[in-house]
């Protein structure tokens, strides 16, 4: 049986132990190492693996042929700053499908994304980097859903849904066919969004209404 390739965590937080969880059903990739910035963290258990340093002492486990690696923080500014570093070095990412999503046919998954247990991404559905499709969400056919978004547990997008790169979709939110959410926007928890949304904003509500701009 061939080895199954390394691949090294950075962050450890709640959002990493649900990312171990599904690297370790899934079984395609066994954990080689946890990192983490705080180093209140270093050389302390977590979930099962020790914090073995920062970010950047990845750059000291690397060989001839760098590891696999994955930005487990759900915070979406943090994940694609050191997901954006990790590619200047020339690190892989590891894109992470816990066997209990459902991925359908023709839909594309980014470097670096997990989708979570229960959740379903459906046909032509293109899911950029760094992506977080959290627990149980839907994303429908056709929807675009760009670099370092979250699309929050129970979310459901309907079809042809665009979702901006950074972008935050709380938990519970619905949003009707063809809506477009620009870069860096908000969507409240529980809301149903039934325009369009721009750049930076945020907004909350069924149905959603702006609250800044």
């Amino acid at each position: 049986m061939a080895k199954r390739p390394a691949v090294v965590l950075i962050g450890a937080s709640g959002h990493a132990k649900v990312v171990i969880d599904a690297i370790e059903r899934d079984g395609r990739y066994r954990i080689a190492h946890l990192l983490d910035d705080n180093p209140a963290l270093h050389g302390k258990p977590f979930f099962g693996y020790k914090v073995a340093g920062s970010t950047e002492s990845i750059l000291a486990m690397s060989d001839k042929r760098k590891p696999w690696v994955f930005v487990s923080i759900g915070d979406n500014g943090a994940r694609a700053r050191i997901g954006a570093w990790l590619r200047v070095k020339g690190f892989r990412f590891a894109s992470v499908v816990h066997p209990d999503a459902r991925i359908g046919r023709g839909a594309a998954l980014g470097a670096g994304t997990v989708v979570m247990a229960g959740a379903i991404v459906n046909s032509d559905a293109v899911i950029g980097e760094n992506v977080i499709v959290n627990t149980a969400a839907t994303i429908d056919h056709d929807c675009v859903i760009g670099d370092a978004a979250h699309i929050g547990p129970g979310a459901r997008l309907c079809g042809g849904v665009q979702v901006g790169a950074g972008s935050f979709i709380g938990a519970g939110s619905v949003l009707i066919p063809g809506i477009r959410v620009g870069v860096n926007a908000v969507i409240g928890a529980g809301s149903t969004l039934l325009d369009h949304v721009s750049d930076n904003v945020k907004a909350a509500g069924s149905p959603a209404r702006i609250l800044t701009a």
